[in-house]
């Protein structure tokens, strides 16, 4: 086995905006020494959203392979997952933010217990990259309320699932469930 290969495993990262945590998904990428896919969920809305795209796609490898995917995440996974590749979704929280935009309660549902499906079964290495938004004061409007709601539960469900969970604070991981990093 490669040094620092990991070939199944499934882990999520959490942290605040700007804590690091896609840097450190990108870096166990890097060190995991197999092709990467980086599943992106955001789309460009603005100006604002348009340049930290431009910003993560700058710091990106080359050879690492893109899928922009804002809605139908586990269908994503399942098509890129192989034993010999680690996947970053990055990230989870605009990828809910994406299905509660849309306003279809079905969808929502569904795509959510698509992935909560298709995550133990997938082979590889699977980096999720999402925001941990509980830790702020209860937000004033319903649907604010219901995205950190939303989100929270999704973070409980995914760390049942995954080998290993990581807390990122001012650039400094914290593991919380799994092997140290």
């Amino acid at each position: 086995m490669v040094k620092g290969a990991c070939f199944d495993m499934k882990e999520l990262i959490l942290g605040g905006a700007r804590s690091g945590k896609s840097a450190l998904a990108e870096r166990l990428a890097r060190e995991s020494y197999l092709a990467v896919t980086y599943i992106a969920t955001a789309t460009a809305g603005d100006d604002e959203m348009a340049q930290r795209i431009h910003h993560h796609r700058a710091r990106r490898p080359a050879e690492w392979r893109v899928a922009e995917e804002p809605i139908h995440l586990a269908a994503v996974l399942r098509a890129s997952a192989a034993l010999d590749r680690c996947l970053i979704v990055d990230c989870l929280t605009l990828w809910l933010s994406n299905l509660l935009a849309a306003e279809d309660e079905t969808q929502f549902r569904g795509e959510r217990e698509a992935l909560l499906q298709a995550l133990p079964n997938l082979p590889g290495r699977i980096l999720l990259v999402s925001n941990e938004v509980g830790l702020g004061i209860v937000p004033l409007g319903a649907l604010s309320r219901r995205f950190c709601d939303e989100a929270g539960r999704l973070h409980q469900d995914l760390a049942q699932i995954c080998d290993r969970v990581v807390f990122v604070a001012a650039g400094l991981p914290l593991v919380l469930k799994g092997t140290p990093l």
